[in-house]
């Protein structure tokens, strides 16, 4: 009979099997009293043996839990998988007893390089849609099926029905989290005896479990054997190693789950042949740092644990843990501005004491906690107790690895960078402001922007509050273990960020679909600050645009590109090659417009008016760069504009948009806009639809409910339409105004309806003055005026010079008019 397979392993020669819950907080207390009692000659560790000489580093001062063992093929990086490792992980506190004892620690489980090449192949248990292999499974996820159609059973949740609780969680708090001293206190291997004989039955009962093919398949038999079955004969191999260089000291921590099985009486052949014919790859492995959130996942190591803040606490709590946890909570709840007090910690924990005596628990889990601290401290509201769930029981903790782990180059770069810069990745989400005139700034966007271009998105752009200026940005930071993986991919592009990025940027300009796409990749580059990827990107963005005759492309194309313009002064950029570009397209625009707006049914009508409002912008920032040919595109813009706003084959809603663009820019006065609309509402061949479009057109976006708000002569021509539409008509062209007036503010919306109700024959009719209506005078009180006039003079910051019309209020109220114009 071999070692492993004698009973009672760890009491005689054959080795300590300790069954574990990964990252269970008692789980790991346990494997330290166990270790410490026995005191093995080597420990062995269910993970990837690529990793054993990395263990040395959990050592390092700078190494801080939670991490991971990231694995990765080198020939395919995103190819990877993480091994994640928590403070309160037991393979975590065997490593470091290990290491503090000067015992040799070996990683055991499959190796990575077989597992990553398995994952490959297809298996649906191999490497997931998130980069994490499913091993170690020790029965923390939920009940599901398997790759076959199996059922998977939850060992405990099996056995925390066969023990009367509802719920799995609940029932390893009771049994292992709180576990009293009594008996056991004596015997450190009590609890791994316990957990054993019950993964025994279960493995009894239920075989693989559903997470292989068969039980026990033959070698050599048509069905494939399944991976727990394969890592399981790699570990009985690897275990019977260190017997016979050890002897009987050996110490093995697993999932409870596989102990069965690494006891069980299987011959050496028999496993060599599970492990025949394995596909392999080209396997790179590392630390990275890890977060508690991550942890709170279905990954890696049967991660999933809903709590992993709680459980850390647990872990380093060395006494009066539910005392520690309130106060904990309080303290958070302070820093947020709630009023808590001495008092309410005191009776939260006499209210968790008192649920874990009536619901029979040994002592307040979770649930009491949280029961008491929703009662207590957030007078039964579940707004600040989600914010407890998140900071606390969750948590944002990000751990740390010492710059000697091994990393790409890029990785390296990166690293040094984000030193240099003093920007450090962090787990919780934070907003950064960036001021672009300060060269730390500016260099921390050159580094967010490349990155971006990487596929990294560690930063997400936002809009900046405060200021409109080009010279500030809004970045949100949120750093994610999974970027770790995007960096070792975006290693095959170059060695620092910088050359990476613009590889990258080159790449993806050649395989670019559309001219958008090529324009908005120019964009990018010059917010990154790449001027050796330009020369590439602009010759395919010239060949593009002389290609491509759709003037929708050349809409969609033109703003980003006249949007880095506005870079070169703030960043230091040069553009001139962009403004010649820039003004090839515009010209382009300018000739087909009005040509590709006629004949448009509703839909192409509405993205057209889109792209109009986009080049109108676009034209208006492009006329003030100095560059050839600019110089009169805005009037040859007016004109192309009163064109589309005269032309009967244009939709109502492009003409329209075009008289207020006109209007907008000063080139069209109101009273000729007011004639416009005139003779589009008023004219009996106009059908309904087609002048609800054009008002549409007109009045809708931001500043259209002003227009009829201040000119009432809009207003009355749009209510004399409206109320001579013909009943059969009126559902038509409804949809179209409910849409165009649902768009204001609600300020805006009232003072229209004030004014529609007054009707149009009100004296003063114009809304600043609103005789009739309530809270407005007849006429306007001087007196009341001029009262503000010195505030007002004081506020716009007027010199002597102007101040000089004090005696005449008139005169005076006239001269604060035309400074604030």
């Amino acid at each position: 009979m071999s070692d492993v397979d004698r009973p009672g392993g760890g009491r005689g020669t054959g080795p300590l099997l300790l069954g574990v819950r990964h990252h269970g907080p008692g789980s790991a207390r346990a494997v330290r009293a166990a270790l410490e009692e026995t005191g093995p000659e080597i420990v062995l560790i269910e993970g990837p043996p690529e990793a054993n000489d990395l263990i040395p580093l959990a050592a390092d001062e700078a190494m801080r839990p939670p991490v991971a063992l990231l694995a990765h093929a080198v020939d395919e990086p995103g190819r990877s998988a993480f091994w994640p490792l928590a403070e309160f992980s037991p393979e975590w506190v065997a490593i470091r007893w290990a290491l503090e004892h000067g015992v040799p620690a070996r990683f055991i489980d499959l190796p990575a390089t077989h597992s990553l090449a398995w994952g490959r192949e297809g298996e649906t248990d191999g490497v997931n849609k998130e980069g994490t292999a499913d091993e170690g499974d020790d029965g923390e996820r939920a009940t599901g099926a398997g790759a076959d159609g199996e059922v998977r059973i939850d060992p405990l949740g099996a056995l925390a029905e066969a023990a009367g609780y509802d719920d799995a969680e609940r029932w390893w708090e009771d049994v292992v989290e709180h576990r009293g001293v009594g008996e056991e206190r004596d015997d450190a291997l009590a609890p791994f005896t316990a957990l054993e004989e019950a993964m025994t039955a279960l493995r009894e009962e239920h075989g693989s479990g559903g997470r292989d093919p068969a039980p026990d398949p033959v070698p050599g038999s048509p069905v494939a054997p399944g991976r727990d079955l394969v890592r399981e004969a790699y570990m009985r191999l690897r275990i019977r190693e260190a017997q016979r260089e050890f002897g009987g000291g050996v110490a093995v921590v697993c999932g409870a789950w596989h102990v069965p099985a690494l006891r069980r009486r299987v011959t050496v052949a028999a496993d060599r042949a599970l492990l025949k014919g394995l596909p392999k790859v080209k396997a790179d492995m590392t630390w990275v740092p890890w977060t508690h959130r991550r942890l709170s996942r279905f990954s890696g190591y049967g991660a999933g644990i809903d709590a992993p803040g709680w459980y850390g606490h647990l872990f380093g709590a060395v006494d009066r843990p539910v005392e520690r946890w309130m106060t904990k909570v309080a303290g958070l709840l302070r820093a947020e501005d709630r009023i808590v007090s001495s008092a309410h910690v005191i009776e939260a924990v006499r209210l968790a004491d008192t649920l874990a005596a009536m619901r029979g628990r040994p002592l307040p889990g979770l649930g009491e906690t949280t029961d008491a601290v929703r009662a207590v401290m957030c007078e039964g509201s579940d707004v600040p107790l989600a914010l407890v769930h998140d900071r606390l029981v969750v948590g944002d903790v990000l751990g740390e690895v010492p710059a000697a782990a091994p990393a790409v180059p890029l990785q390296r770069d990166l690293a040094r960078t984000q030193r240099r810069l003093r920007l450090k990745p962090e787990a919780a989400e934070r907003e950064l402001e960036l001021d672009l005139r300060k060269e730390t700034d500016g260099e921390r966007s050159r580094l967010l922007h490349r990155l971006r271009l990487l596929a990294v998105n560690w930063g997400q752009p936002t809009a900046s509050y405060g200021s409109t200026g080009t010279f500030r940005e809004t970045w949100r930071l949120h750093w994610e273990p999974e970027l770790s993986v995007r960096v070792a991919e975006a290693g095959i592009w170059g060695t620092t960020v910088r050359a990476a990025a613009t590889a990258k940027a080159e790449a993806d300009a050649v395989a670019a679909q559309g001219l958008a796409d090529v324009t908005e990749l120019a964009e990018r580059c010059l917010l990154a600050a790449l001027p050796e990827a330009l020369p590439t990107v602009m010759r395919i963005l010239a060949d593009r645009a002389a290609l491509d005759s759709d003037v929708g492309h050349l809409a969609q194309a033109l703003p980003a590109l006249v949007r880095s313009l506005r870079y070169g002064d703030v960043r230091g950029t040069g553009t001139a090659a962009l403004a010649e570009v820039a003004a090839g397209l515009a010209e382009r625009i300018l000739v087909g417009l009005p040509p590709a707006c006629a004949g448009l049914d509703a839909d192409a009508a509405e993205a057209m008016r889109r792209h109009l409002d986009a080049v109108h912008g676009a034209v208006g920032l492009l006329g003030d760069v100095p560059a050839p040919g600019h110089g009169d595109l805005r009037a040859r813009w007016a004109a192309v504009l009163r064109t589309l706003a005269t032309r009967d084959t244009v939709p109502g809603v492009i003409r329209g948009r075009s008289v207020r663009l006109l209007l907008d820019d000063g080139e069209l006065a109101q009273n000729e806009a007011a004639r416009q609309m005139g003779l589009v509402l008023s004219s009996p061949g106009t059908a309904p639809a087609d002048a609800a479009a054009w008002i549409e057109g007109f009045v809708g976006g931001s500043g259209g409910g002003l227009l009829l708000v201040h000119d009432e002569r809009l207003l009355g021509l749009v209510d004399a339409w409206l109320t001579g539409v013909p009943a059969e008509t009126f559902t038509d062209v409804l949809p179209l105004l409910r849409r165009t007036f649902s768009a204001y503010e609600s300020g805006v919306r009232r003072t229209l309806g004030e004014l529609v109700r007054r009707g149009p024959g009100a004296p003063n009719g114009s809304a600043a003055t609103g005789f009739g209506a309530p809270g407005f005078a007849p006429g306007l009180d001087s007196g009341r005026a001029d009262a503000v006039l010195p505030v007002v003079r004081l506020l716009l910051g007027l010199d002597e010079d102007t101040r000089s019309g004090e005696g005449d209020g008139g005169d005076a109220r006239a001269g604060l008019v035309g400074t604030a114009r």
